[in-house]
């Protein structure tokens, strides 16, 4: 088997789903990454830790060489393994193995295993649940266009958690737990997210009465940004909706993915072409071919 011919080879099973070598490969993949999360989780449990951290550190060791095999498989058959280097995904797998390294080097950095369950983002990819991606950037654009919106409601919210904290460090005083205002603000914050812990609480007559008012303020304030980021959000799939137009009856207001007019039933012009995740980001099946000989 010749170089190019190996190479492509291990392409379509580590890039592709489409063969069945592929989708064993996706497979077995899935497995090696949720046996290696389940052991970093065991680890941090004490009693577990105290009894098979050695059996825990060499069940780390062989999935940490494994993936990085499996990482340099895909430098070496990727058509352009610089692009892959610096994806997102080439990034993430980069960083799943890194750590492990560095604690073998540095013992003092063994902190620094917890960036290891950043495999799990791997799963992503082989889920193909990248295709997803489109419908959190409607939630992103959402967010960013009703930033000011949310920024003076909490600026408004942090106004009023400070009025009331100081209210009750004045009525309460430190003899009742309000030792300082920031502890006060600090009990103003968690009565009006209506979390209530409960390790500070008004004695006094009075502060119960601000206590209570704080509650209900809380309770009629907490719509108010689900409201704002709803709104924005409905705005931004209409406007992403009327993109898609009917060569036919020119009507708009169809879904992105659709193939077919929902009001005429005419096929839809040049509907979203099918992609497939390869070595950066998505890329066309057209693009695949071309670089189907790498």
């Amino acid at each position: 088997m010749s170089n190019k011919t190996l190479k492509h080879h291990l392409y379509v099973i580590i890039f592709g789903t489409y063969t069945r070598g592929g989708r064993i490969f996706d497979i077995t993949l899935i497995a090696a990454i949720l046996t290696s999360i389940v052991a970093l989780i065991l680890d941090s449990i004490p009693d577990i830790s105290a009894v098979w951290k050695t059996e825990i550190r060499y069940i780390e060791y062989f999935f940490t060489a494994l993936f990085t095999i499996e990482y340099l498989l895909r430098l070496y058959c990727s058509p352009k393994p610089t692009a892959y280097a610096k994806s997102f995904y080439g990034v993430i797998d980069l960083l799943a193995i890194l750590p492990t390294y560095f604690a073998l080097l540095f013992p003092s950095a063994t902190f620094m295993g917890a960036i290891r369950l950043l495999r799990v983002m791997r799963i992503f990819r082989i889920l193909k649940l990248v295709r997803y991606l489109q419908d959190s950037n409607i939630l992103m654009r959402s967010l960013l266009a009703a930033r000011r919106k949310v920024l003076i409601f909490f600026s408004t919210v942090a106004v009023l958690v400070t009025i009331f904290g100081s209210l009750v460090y004045v009525i309460e005083g430190p003899e009742n737990g309000f030792t300082s205002i920031p502890q006060s603000i600090y009990w103003a914050i968690v009565t009006i997210t209506t979390v209530g812990y409960g390790d500070v609480a008004p004695q006094t007559a009075l502060g119960k009465a601000v206590a209570s008012l704080t509650m209900l303020l809380g309770y009629s304030i907490l719509a108010v940004p689900t409201g704002i980021i709803t709104a924005e959000l409905n705005q931004e799939m209409n406007s992403h909706r009327s993109l898609v137009k009917c060569p036919n009856c020119s009507q708009a207001g169809h879904e992105a993915d659709a193939m077919y007019c929902k009001h005429c039933g005419s096929e839809l012009a040049e509907p979203d072409k099918r992609v497939v995740p390869v070595v950066n980001g998505l890329e066309t099946l057209e693009e695949l071919e071309e670089n189907k000989a790498p």
